[in-house]
């Protein structure tokens, strides 16, 4: 039977409670083996569970244990997983993994699908790597939401865009899983001349007929880095042609307004952006359910900053950092900011993405290297400011390992992790 090496127990928890210590191995609960993380979260939602545990010293010991359902025992294994990460089996003519240059963060180079990760991480999954045992196992354990990688709804388009014979069957995936009750957030990585005009129009009208199980699309458009040499030939979105796309998708949101009481399908920031376009109004993202996905940052951002900022005083000499798609609209957030506040100097730096290219302009890819390089003058700032989405969720590293403190070193001035959340960010500048 398989065991599973506890790293650590949370300090005030049952486990700790109980005197299970890190070093011990977990072996069953309720007699059941586990196979992985989802087997143990289903397993100890009960509020009466027994646990067995081998000791460092190899001593067997049951504990059985009652609690409020749902109650985390405290453990924390070696393996958050407590499996291997499962690789993806897709080949992607749009992978952006495939298109990284040298040098960047070693995670960045796998390329994962493993449905674990979309239920405990919001990670987004194609399907491909489930077979009908594992997805009937997603329905059994209530997995939800799940958050799916869709790209076209058309079998044949979808197997030549993923690579991968699998792929077309992805309707009947969706089709099991809303059945079974779970909730499915689904993902389309827009391709102009590939997948979108008709083939858009197939898939949200294919999608919407599983709604309110399938509860929301996110459309993003496709990024393309500067090493594509051997890749397959593809293009990004114009300014017209992003246009394009909006009016394309606010006529469908209009249409599922009417039927659904939702748009159901949301545009990403960079469309409204790269056309020039302002964006929706904060009621139109209904709750901003796929912010993680770009979907609404800048308009939640924005609403937020404005609405509270009169009610403050703010000060400082700063230096903001951001990509170059958000420059004019942190611009013009920044005079705003600065005409109410005479004690606050703002002064937004857009980087251009020279590790990736130019054509990636979104601030969440931009590089350490770049900002060293294209800071510029900073001797009049009181601090040089990141935005938490350019570095590592656990860690201040941007993609290219870059760290914080090296940053702050090699520009001589101190260098802070903001939030993206304009509440927060207000906080920061605060003057109390």
């Amino acid at each position: 039977m398989k065991k599973f090496l506890i790293r650590g127990v949370k300090p005030g928890t049952i486990a700790e409670e109980a005197g299970i210590a890190p070093g011990d191995y977990l072996i069953s609960i309720n007699s059941e083996p586990l196979k992985d993380i989802i087997d143990y979260l289903y397993l100890t939602s009960d509020e009466f569970i027994e646990v067995l545990i081998e000791t460092a010293a190899g001593e067997e010991i049951l504990y059985e244990i009652e609690k409020d359902p749902d109650e985390d025992l405290g453990l924390e294994f070696e393996s958050p997983l407590l499996d291997d990460v499962k690789s993806c089996s897709n080949q992607c003519v749009f992978c952006f993994i495939d298109q990284l240059p040298q040098g960047m963060r070693k995670s960045l180079y796998f390329k994962d699908d493993d449905s674990r990760l979309s239920f405990m991480q919001g990670n987004f999954v194609t399907l491909t790597n489930l077979s009908d045992e594992k997805i009937r196992r997603i329905v059994r354990y209530r997995i939800s939401p799940i958050n799916v990688s869709v790209h076209t709804t058309d079998p044949e388009l979808r197997k030549r865009l993923l690579r991968n014979p699998k792929a077309g069957r992805i309707m009947e995936q969706l089709g099991i899983l809303a059945a079974g009750g779970i909730t499915v957030n689904a993902q389309i990585v827009l391709m102009p001349g590939i997948n979108d005009a008709k083939a858009l129009d197939n898939t949200l009208r294919d999608l919407s007929a599983l709604y309110p199980r399938l509860n929301s699309v996110a459309i993003v458009p496709i990024g393309l880095t500067r090493f594509r040499e051997g890749l397959a030939p593809l293009a990004v979105f114009d300014p017209e042609g992003a246009a394009g796309v909006i009016a394309q998708v606010h006529a469908h949101q209009e249409r599922f307004l009417q039927s659904m009481g939702t748009r159901f399908a949301f545009l990403a920031d960079e469309f409204y952006l790269k056309a020039g376009q302002g964006m929706p109004p904060y009621a139109a993202y209904e709750g901003f359910g796929q912010l993680e996905d770009g979907i609404g940052m800048i308009r939640k951002f924005g609403d937020e900053v404005l609405k509270g900022h009169r009610r403050m005083v703010l000060k400082g000499r700063f230096t903001l950092i951001t990509g170059t798609l958000a420059e004019a609209f942190m611009i013009g957030l920044a005079k705003e900011l600065m005409d109410h506040h005479p004690q606050l100097l703002l002064r937004v730096r857009p980087i251009t993405n020279e590790v990736f290219g130019p054509d990636i302009t979104v601030s969440g890819l931009v590089c350490g290297r770049d900002i060293l390089i294209q800071a510029g003058d900073i001797s009049d700032s009181d601090a040089l400011l990141v935005p938490d989405n350019m570095l590592k969720a656990d860690d201040d590293l941007f993609l290219d390992d870059i760290s914080l403190d090296q940053l702050s070193l090699q520009l001589g001035k101190p260098v802070k992790r903001i939030p993206v959340q304009g509440k927060d960010f207000l906080e920061f500048l605060r003057s109390d």
